[in-house]
């Protein structure tokens, strides 16, 4: 192991409601030596008491002497500059890892601009100024990529809804920036300990209440391939650093050189001068890009079996009339279908040995969480090129286990192993009414 001066100073910015906490514990594990030589983490939430839920091992990483917190309000420049000046005696930063965005779809577009353009387009600047050797971005799966087979790196995908948009041309205003290291990390949709966040801990969350009133699971979406792709977060973050490491060795022309794709326009012309540092619509911009996916090709139908059959019910869809129904009525549908799982997961929280009184996690879908998601990448790229090999390369009960047993552990997850539900519970109106 290189010495400590030889280590990386690195700043993770953002991402502290979603994956950033990952990386951290990679790079400052609780337990083992530190990767890096000094951490920084930059969010707008606090942590002392924390004003998002962070899980039990983050407080630790934060209690490592090379790791600093700062609380800080990233759309304001200033800020922005503040963060990337080193503490005193520190050395300049060599690596910096862009988590932030608007991660919820349901916000206006004029906040998805702000909070993921914006923001993105100040910290790529600062870094291209300081001569950052790897800015490694994030990019949440926010795209409908069409089910007949997995997508690599030069394939035109289309990116979903107002999040998507946005969240895309993100990219292309970071490859726009002269002289900036840029690696981009194009990711699937992720589960694993500690994370709260997406739709893949919102199946995990409703299929405990139906197998805790033991009803099947019932997608409103027909059967067919519908991939879904998974991701440990822990995969995210060994990624995220593998692809920083490979930026560093080799500098932007060359990166583009092995790796660099195209980033296809996918927005109204309208809007270049409406945005500030938006290129013109007919830019070529290239960029590093690489997909990151597990092995598991997971689908619609092999997430619900998985995590129906770990709390001991099944997965089942609805009838096409239903399906077709939600496909232009999905938000009239929404308050019917999370009366159960609300209520369920309530009483759940109320019996579990012992009673939950606060947790991070729910059974409310929100319509995003409800809808078909398409998702479909090819992961050999970032295999062959960086070499990255996956840690987690399928989505198994094993991984379920491993993330509620961690929550039980900090009390987010009630135990209900040993408790019936009230004849109430099993009274529930009929599934095809009330499921997901």
């Amino acid at each position: 192991m290189a010495s400590s001066e030889q280590k990386p100073n690195v700043l993770i910015l953002g991402g502290l409601n979603t994956y950033s906490r990952a990386l951290a514990a990679l790079l400052v594990p609780v337990e083992g030596e530190s990767l890096v030589a000094h951490m920084r983490i930059v969010d707008k939430f606090a942590v002392v008491p924390p004003t998002t839920y962070i899980g039990a091992e983050f407080p630790k990483v934060l209690k490592k002497p090379n790791v600093e917190y700062v609380q800080r309000n990233l759309t304001i420049p200033s800020a922005v500059a503040q963060a990337f000046d080193p503490p005193e005696g520190q050395t300049a930063y060599d690596y910096v890892f862009d988590f932030t965005g608007e991660a919820r779809p349901s916000r206006t577009e004029p906040v998805i601009i702000n909070m993921t353009c914006a923001v993105a387009r100040l910290i790529g600047l600062e870094a291209a100024k300081r001569k950052i050797k790897a800015y490694v971005r994030l990019q949440l799966p926010f795209y409908d990529t069409g089910s007949k087979s997995p997508r690599n790196e030069k394939a035109d995908v289309e990116p979903e809804g107002t999040v998507g948009t946005w969240w895309h041309e993100t990219l292309r205003m970071l490859a726009a920036i002269e002289d900036l290291n840029l690696v981009i990390l194009r990711i699937g949709f992720a589960y694993g300990p500690y994370t709260d966040y997406g739709i893949i801990t919102s199946a995990i969350n409703v299929a405990s209440v139906y197998g805790f009133i033991k009803r099947p699971m019932k997608s409103l979406w027909k059967p067919g391939d519908n991939p879904t792709n998974t991701v440990h977060v822990e995969d995210i973050a060994g990624a995220m650093h593998a692809c920083a490491k490979w930026m560093a060795d080799l500098g932007r022309k060359e990166a583009d050189a092995l790796a660099g794709e195209q980033i296809i326009f996918h927005n109204s012309k309208s809007r270049v001068s409406d945005v500030e540092g938006m290129p013109p619509h007919d830019q070529k911009l290239i960029a590093p890009l690489f997909n990151l996916v597990d092995d598991a090709n997971s689908t619609l139908l092999s997430i619900g079996q998985v995590t129906t059959s770990f709390f001991g019910t099944t997965f089942q869809f609805f009838n096409q009339l239903k399906s077709a129904y939600a496909k232009f009525k999905l938000g009239e549908l929404v308050e019917d279908i999370n009366e159960a799982h609300v209520g369920g997961w309530t009483r759940m929280l109320i019996l579990a040995q012992p009673p939950i009184t606060s947790t991070p996690l729910t059974g409310y879908m929100d319509e995003y969480a409800l809808k078909r998601h398409v998702v479909a990448f090819d992961n050999a790229k970032i295999k062959k090129v960086i070499g990255y090999q996956l840690r987690h390369p399928e989505f198994t009960h094993a991984e379920l286990k491993d993330m509620i047993d961690k929550w039980k552990a900090d009390g987010s997850w009630p135990n209900v192993e040993n408790v019936a539900p009230p004849p109430d519970l099993n009274a529930a109106p009929d599934a095809d009414d009330t499921d997901a």
